[in-house]
């Protein structure tokens, strides 16, 4: 296993992160426990989880999923760098949701109880809040951490802009601020490197890409579908974004062929090549899939590989890979 900071912090943590959200939903309690049994025993140190996942309000079933684990004992929380989230409603009473200095302490507080853990290390908002001033988010982060509750801060699918006005008013506090930012980042979908990804490297956030296989359209669906599977590329949406893509996808799978590796293995590798990537996220639903993952750390792109992975899913932009505001201006 390779191991990086977490943006500027001191915390090191696995280059491929490890998602929970299949835990429950998808995936049972036994199935899950020896995931992360195995994610250990390949190194993988991070494990990213939300209080919504499992998706039943309120009742944070991948959350205690994972604490039933922690629970077994074998240093396994000891050796467990844990991510969650909170911002999405768990009740359907007011303050059950959002980023209001109520909901911090009490959303932290129930995943820790849930975690079965005395403190989380990195507590992300899911999104932004854009009704909450960010000098009463701080505050309440700032107790969490004197309360020994939380060690970092992260957020999720925030824009270059937030990221800036999270951390200019964590300067003001004298607060170490964000230290990650999650984003949907994958060949497919590259519009962080306008905005995020600059801001990121510019105030030391590692940035974690979620969906790196674009819900399994980089996974080799063609191929799949020919082999008679691919059930997650048949959704209304997925099959949407496939006809448009579907002639870059296939010029995908082709490349991947030549170079005798497997599409899903060279698109999380091509995510690990980029500047700024602390790792992308990987939501194995079984023990093999997440073996099979491990493979993307041996990948290394050459330049000619990278350059036509540019002419099948361009980035962002009218001139060509730069950031903004160069991508569409002088």
């Amino acid at each position: 296993m390779e191991y990086t900071r977490l943006g500027r912090s001191g915390l090191s943590v696995s280059r491929l992160v490890l998602g929970t959200m299949n835990f429950g939903p998808e995936t049972s309690e036994d199935d899950s426990h020896a995931i992360m049994d195995r994610a250990h025993e390949h190194g993988i140190n991070f494990f990213d989880t939300a209080n919504v996942y499992g998706w039943k309000q309120g009742e944070g079933v991948t959350e205690n999923i994972i604490g039933r684990w922690f629970a077994g004992g074998g240093n396994r929380r000891e050796k467990t760098v844990l991510a969650t989230k909170y911002y999405g409603s768990m009740g359907d009473w007011p303050n059950d949701d959002l980023s209001s200095a109520l909901n911090i302490r009490r959303a932290c507080d129930a995943s820790l109880k849930r975690l079965r853990t005395d403190y989380i290390d990195l507590y992300q908002m899911h999104h932004i809040d854009r009704t909450t001033p960010w000098d009463e988010i701080w505050e309440a982060f700032s107790v969490l951490r004197q309360q020994g509750k939380v060690l970092y801060f992260g957020s999720s699918n925030f824009a270059g802009w937030h990221l800036a006005q999270a951390q200019e008013a964590a300067r003001t506090r004298h607060f170490l601020g964000l230290v990650s930012e999650q984003s949907i980042y994958n060949l497919l979908t590259r519009w962080v490197e306008l905005e995020v990804l600059p801001a990121a490297r510019e105030y030391g956030i590692g940035v974690i890409p979620w969906s790196p296989l674009h819900s399994g359209l980089l996974g080799g669906v063609l191929r799949k579908q020919r082999e008679g599977g691919a059930s997650r590329s048949t959704s209304e949406r997925s099959a949407a974004t496939l006809a448009k893509h579907r002639d870059a996808i296939d010029g995908y799978e082709k490349l991947c062929a030549d170079l005798g590796e497997d599409p899903a293995n060279v698109g999380l590798a091509w995510l690990l090549a980029q500047p700024g990537v602390t790792g992308p996220i990987i939501g194995p639903r079984t023990a093999a899939q997440l073996d099979g993952a491990l493979h993307a750390l041996r990948i290394k792109l050459d330049e000619p590989t990278l350059a036509r992975l540019d002419e099948l899913f361009p980035p962002p932009g009218t001139n060509g890979a730069k950031p903004a505001p160069e991508a569409y201006a002088w």
